[in-house]
């Protein structure tokens, strides 16, 4: 697999230059400075992919060309932000980007409760504390019903947290699940949102009436009305499971195991409407056998994140080293090297170590961590490479 590297642009403080040195090979960024809706020309597209090559770099996927939330529920204007998508589409084409991750997540792209989760060796990592994200959704979001969506025993531990959730500990809560994770991956809050709870909760009003089928078919109604330009340039689209693989806040998710997974495979049967294998995502879904989904939809499979996480019996999960927790995933580096070793990877959420929790990089977006991350990776790609190569697997 192609190692690359998820970089947020000439801002990042984590430099190409330092990509470079320790073996990245492609570069997987965004147009971050373009408003979602809005198309990316084909100036800026090539103004991007030459400052990466002017590195000795390639941009080898986009993440993401963002799919706007009126897509995603339907609305009056959806017809003209798919124009727009698929101009930015044939743009990237021209240029000859070609591998497009995206998600179609509603409102809320991806959800932690703590960003810095202390581990025993002094370093952190993020995790979802599910009794602290029914405690959001309940007592300061206010969702209507919002307690109905959890057991008795999350509701118990929501019970104990009330004495001990200070106005602090609170502002906590709201930073890391609707901005701090959100905001610097042309999210719908920014970090200088005046109100982030009263933005959530009229994004949220969007969907009111959007259940699991409404969702599916305006993705297969995007799809469809894209799939003739990615036929056109040789695009691949691939989608990013969501994460994490549950159903949250009263929202459709659609992307979230085995039968989701094949549902917008064959609802759309074009090999350029393909998969984003995030191996993190999909473990911490205890429903998920993620080498067994790896095996099945490898042939559909045009990205790879390669992360782990770990269960918990209570709910909760947590970011795992990349050789533990529930994704295994030396057997995922043997299963993709086998089908398609041109496929790009990017480790994904490594821990903070090192002296990067003082370096303000976006969440889950550390550098000594990822480094890490990608040597050991790294090093099991060329293990089976041999292997394969000697005719051991």
């Amino acid at each position: 697999m192609e190692k690359t590297w998820r970089w947020f642009g000439p801002k990042d403080k984590i430099t190409l230059d330092m990509l470079r040195q320790i073996g990245v090979e492609g570069i997987v960024t965004s147009l971050h400075h373009i408003a979602n809706g809005e198309v990316w020309s084909l100036d800026e597209v090539n103004k991007m992919k030459e400052y990466i090559e002017s590195h000795g770099l390639r941009w080898s996927v986009v993440e993401s060309l963002p799919v706007s939330e009126s897509i995603k529920y339907g609305g009056p204007d959806r017809d003209k932000l798919i124009e727009n998508y698929k101009e930015s589409l044939r743009n990237l084409g021209k240029a000859g980007v070609k591998t497009i991750c995206y998600n179609f997540m509603p409102v809320l792209d991806w959800a932690r409760t703590d960003l810095e989760y202390p581990n025993g060796d002094g370093t952190s990592n993020l995790y979802f504390n599910k009794a602290e994200f029914a405690y959001f959704d309940i007592y300061i979001l206010k969702r209507e019903n919002a307690e109905k969506d959890y057991d008795a025993v999350t509701l118990s531990r929501v019970e104990d947290l009330r004495p001990v959730m200070t106005p602090d500990a609170e502002h906590r809560l709201v930073e890391n699940i609707i901005v701090k994770t959100q905001g610097f991956v042309n999210g719908n809050i920014s970090e200088d949102d005046e109100a982030p709870v009263a933005t959530f909760r009229e994004l949220l009003k969007l969907y009111e009436g959007i259940d699991r089928d409404a969702l599916r078919a305006n993705m297969k109604y995007f799809l469809e009305a894209i799939m003739p330009v990615c036929n056109e340039y040789d695009i691949n689209m691939c989608v990013h499971p969501d994460d994490p693989p549950l159903q949250i806040l009263g929202l459709p998710r659609i992307v979230t195991c085995d039968d989701d997974i094949k549902w917008f495979l064959d609802a759309v049967p074009d090999k350029h409407n393909g998969l984003t294998f995030c191996s993190g995502s999909l473990s911490a879904g205890a429903h998920n056998n993620v080498p067994e989904l790896a095996r099945k939809y490898a042939d559909r499979t045009w990205f790879v994140h390669l992360r782990s996480t770990s269960v918990l019996p209570n709910g909760d999960f947590r970011e795992a080293p990349h050789f533990g927790g529930r994704a295994d995933i030396i057997e995922l580096v043997r299963i993709f090297e086998k089908t398609n070793p041109e496929l790009p990877m990017r480790v994904d959420h490594a821990p903070l170590m090192l002296g990067d929790e003082k370096m303000g990089y976006n969440a889950g977006y550390s550098f000594h961590g990822r480094m890490l991350a990608l040597g050991q990776v790294g090093g099991v790609i060329a293990t089976v490479d041999r292997d394969i190569k000697e005719g051991k697997i």
